[in-house]
């Protein structure tokens, strides 16, 4: 499998780390639920079986993070962006 990093061009997947699921977010520390919430965020995720976004790290490259757009049936990548903070 092939991605194609904004920075570095077409390199092959070895290169990168994958973290995981681009989509969750980080609960809140102070709610008074936050253990149970903590729980789910990091335990309970889904499986999703087809086009989904998760975080790459081309630590062998330009070292920068990527929100990789990737079908998880076929493994086409059909997007490649930074995964900057707005």
């Amino acid at each position: 499998m092939r991605l194609s990093c904004p920075f570095c061009g077409p390199r092959d997947s070895a290169e990168f780390t994958i973290l995981g699921d681009a989509g969750v977010t980080r609960p809140d520390p102070d709610a008074p639920d936050a253990p149970a919430a903590f729980f789910e965020a990091v335990y309970l995720r889904d499986n999703p079986a087809g086009p989904h976004r998760e975080y790459w790290y081309h630590g062998a490259g330009c070292r920068q993070w990527l929100v990789v757009g990737r079908d998880t049936v076929t493994h086409e990548i059909f997007d490649v962006t930074l995964a900057r903070r707005p």
